[in-house]
């Protein structure tokens, strides 16, 4: 008996029922409900405001990058801190938009191969293009408007190390026209604002879903969230080791880049610490949008399968009413000896 009850638990039947209630769970959950293919177009097309407005800050940001710093003044005494040699990029320019950007959305996709919802997806690439684009807008606007010198200013504009004053003490630079524009550009770092505009939304992200702050003292959990953190620190690092930078551009710029990335998470997503902190607004939104609409179909159909009920209910009690008249009829002629 018991090998038969322990054998009728991997039915056919019992198996399909456990697919089918598997299936029913993530749907539930919103699994394979909300794909590229189901959702991604009218998401798109619900926020094409938003992607209009990123094209927008592009083309600030690239006419910001043609335009001309402004030339502050810069004396004779003020050159001990701008005589430092010009060296190369430890990290090149185009690497920016490949940690910054690229390595993130990467890791946005691996979590959609994983859960399948376009919403994370689609709301997690906004808010980090919103992120380095705004952060490099206000970082190059700032830059232009400052026009400190950087470290190796001297030889960019001495280059054969002769400097050259008018007569109010200013400098007169016989250097190239391009290292010379790009020498007043120190102020903010835009290699560090932009690492801490992506990789630091990357990381405001890794700590939702993961639930680093779940209160259950998780330390490896905080070792992921710290380790974007740590790689866009050690690129502002390099800036000031290349002269590039002084340590306060590094300083502003990664308080910038962090600071917008964190307004643009909260855009889309709660706090890393919430309940909810693991999935965008608009994913929750959706599920109660669903749970209402089958709550309404439930009611609808609710008062037509309680009168099919009634009725399956009440035709058994008039079949059994006939049966019970048929045994009385039956008993009343046993007993007058009809039957007999």
């Amino acid at each position: 008996m018991a090998w038969r009850s322990i054998r009728s638990l991997f039915t056919f039947s019992n198996v399909r029922n456990t697919f089918q209630l598997s299936r029913i769970r993530k749907v539930e959950l919103g699994a394979p409900a909300h794909t590229i293919k189901s959702h991604g177009a009218a998401l798109a097309m619900n926020h094409k405001n938003d992607w209009l407005i990123l094209l927008f800050l592009a083309m600030v940001e690239v006419t910001l990058i043609i335009a001309h710093p402004f030339h502050r003044f810069v004396g004779k005494d003020m050159m001990e801190d701008l005589k430092y040699p010009m060296k190369d990029n430890t990290v090149p320019v185009w690497s920016v938009p490949v940690y910054a950007v690229l390595l993130p959305i990467a890791v946005f996709l691996l979590v959609y191969i994983r859960r399948g919802d376009v919403y994370d997806l689609h709301h997690s690439t906004l808010g980090l293009l919103f992120s380095v684009l705004v952060t490099a807008v206000i970082t190059d606007a700032i830059k232009d408007a400052v026009g400190r010198p950087r470290p190796d200013f001297f030889y960019r504009c001495f280059p054969d190390g002769k400097d050259f004053y008018d007569q109010l003490g200013n400098v007169i630079c016989h250097g190239k026209a391009s290292d010379i524009k790009e020498g007043h550009k120190s102020f903010p770092s835009g290699h560090t604002s932009a690492a801490f505009a992506g990789l630091g939304f990357l990381s405001f992200y890794l700590s939702g879903k993961i639930q680093a702050f779940d209160r259950r003292g998780h330390v490896a959990k905080l070792c992921i969230v710290f380790l974007p953190l740590l790689v866009a620190s050690l690129i502002g690092v390099s800036r000031v080791n290349d002269y590039w930078h002084h340590w306060q551009d590094v300083f502003a710029g990664g308080l910038l880049g962090l600071f917008v990335a964190a307004f643009c998470y909260r855009q889309f997503f709660p706090n890393p610490y919430d309940d909810n902190g693991w999935g965008p607004y608009a994913y929750f939104k959706a599920m109660e949008e669903a749970r209402c609409s089958t709550n309404t179909s439930n009611n609808m159909t609710t008062p037509d399968v309680q009168d099919q009920g009634i009725q399956v209910v009440n035709q058994p009690g008039r079949q059994n009413g006939g049966a019970v008249g048929n045994l009385s009829s039956a008993q009343d002629a046993m007993e007058s000896g009809s039957l007999l």
